[in-house]
């Protein structure tokens, strides 16, 4: 029996010194305070980067947006004023005929009353044409 306590307790002895490795392992792995602060602060800084960085381009799209909106507005204004040229013109033109611009109509409709009226007698010969005055 004396041979199986011995047994037992090295086995014992074996399991606490793996035990106690694995713990010192675990231990020596983990960075110290220190370094961990070293590492936070390098974090911080990329991040304080990061944000600067995408301030800048926070800027420069707000620039680019307020020109932009700049020019369409230029463009607005220039459209109205070409539109209000284009009216005084056309006010202008309709002013400056005689009789609105209706005098075509009339001769128009006078030339159709003068024409003779196709004859429905099916002949199929058709009449000549009016003459010119």
């Amino acid at each position: 029996m004396e041979g199986l306590i011995t047994k037992s307790s090295k086995l014992v002895g074996l399991a606490w010194a793996v035990l106690a490795l694995s713990l010192l392992a675990g231990c020596s792995n983990a960075p110290d305070p220190a370094q961990r602060a070293i590492n936070a602060a390098n974090r911080a800084d990329q991040a304080a980067s990061r944000a600067e960085a995408a301030s800048q381009k926070a800027q420069q799209a707000a620039a680019s947006s307020q020109a932009a909106a700049s020019r369409v507005e230029q463009a607005a204004s220039d459209a109205k004023a070409a539109a209000d040229r284009a009216e005084a013109i056309a006010a202008k033109s309709m002013a400056s005929s005689p009789r609105g611009g209706r005098r075509s109509y009339r001769r128009h409709r006078k030339a159709a009353e003068a024409a003779p009226a196709p004859s429905d007698s099916g002949g199929g010969a058709a009449a000549p044409p009016p003459a010119a005055p």
